[in-house]
């Protein structure tokens, strides 16, 4: 008897959705960077003190092209060819060197053909990180090195539990709006059961403080970073909802000064393809 599949991950958001999200918010990007420079820069220094060059390395999820510039800033010369790769045609536009449409569900690099992955704030909008993570380990070259940063649980804690309250006053009820995050105490587990030695994982919390909610939504929108549930909520985001959410926000969380806080968690992953000698999981 042939063996069982194992059952398809649950499909929780819509791949064709974000890339379009990510189209529409590759014009104003730069606006809205500062997560994703912050994660960049974060993983080019922690390249810079590791003894050894990475002939060929790709960048996933590259959007505008940060990371190259940080590496070009802390570790010049430790990287030799850089492959770009996203999932949005349009946020690589504008520059040369090698770039890539590409999907981290489904990498179209060739086994054993790379010697250094990073991958920034993209994993959390993949359906099945661990399957993911194994299609990097496999592109990998034995004792090639993985980075990735993604966003974690923590991330827009205040705006979620301002709209649970709105919701649940004014609906009797609360649904999912905002897209859940990866619990950053799982983050090193991820990696292993991927195969990967050596996992590390680390986590860097980032407060903003905004004039009002609308500009935190307005940010969000020019990060491509808005919900793409595959199931949307089955109750439209009415006026009334969304001011009541506002007003919780900043009843509940606003500063002396006004100022409303957002917290974003940075989980930043680092492990190591498996040496020739090594066992790893198919």
């Amino acid at each position: 008897m042939p063996a069982t599949p194992p059952p398809a991950p649950p499909k929780l958001f819509d791949r064709g959705l974000h890339r379009k999200r990510l189209d529409r918010a590759a014009r104003d990007y730069p606006a809205a960077d500062f997560l994703h420079r912050r994660a960049v820069e974060d993983v080019a220094e922690r390249l810079a003190p590791i003894r050894r060059t990475f002939p060929l390395a790709a960048c996933l999820s590259a959007r505008a092209g940060a990371f190259a510039e940080a590496l070009a800033a802390e570790a010049p010369g430790q990287v030799g060819k850089l492959i770009e790769a996203d999932l949005s045609h349009r946020m690589l536009g504008g520059r040369g060197g090698p770039r890539l449409v590409a999907d981290e569900e489904r990498l179209p690099f060739a086994e054993a053909s790379l010697d250094l992955i990073v991958s920034i704030l993209g994993l959390h909008w993949t359906n099945d990180v661990v399957g993911a993570l194994i299609q990097a380990r496999r592109a990998l070259k034995p004792d090639g090195l993985f980075i990735g940063a993604f966003l974690g649980g923590v991330t827009l804690t205040e705006l979620r539990q301002s709209l649970v309250a709105a919701e649940s006053e004014i609906l009797g009820g609360a649904g999912s709006r905002v897209s859940p995050f990866a619990d950053a105490a799982d983050a090193a587990g991820l990696l292993q059961r991927a195969g990967f030695v050596q996992p590390v994982a680390d986590i860097d919390t980032v407060s903003v403080t905004y004039a009002h909610p609308l500009k935190l939504l307005a940010d969000l929108r020019r990060m491509g970073e808005t919900s793409v549930l595959a199931e949307r909520h089955p109750k439209p985001l009415t006026r009334a909802l969304l001011a009541r959410t506002f007003e919780l926000y900043a009843e509940r969380f606003g500063g002396a000064d006004g100022r409303i806080p957002a917290t974003f968690e940075i989980v930043t992953l680092t492990g190591w393809a498996p040496a020739g000698g090594s066992q790893a999981p198919p």
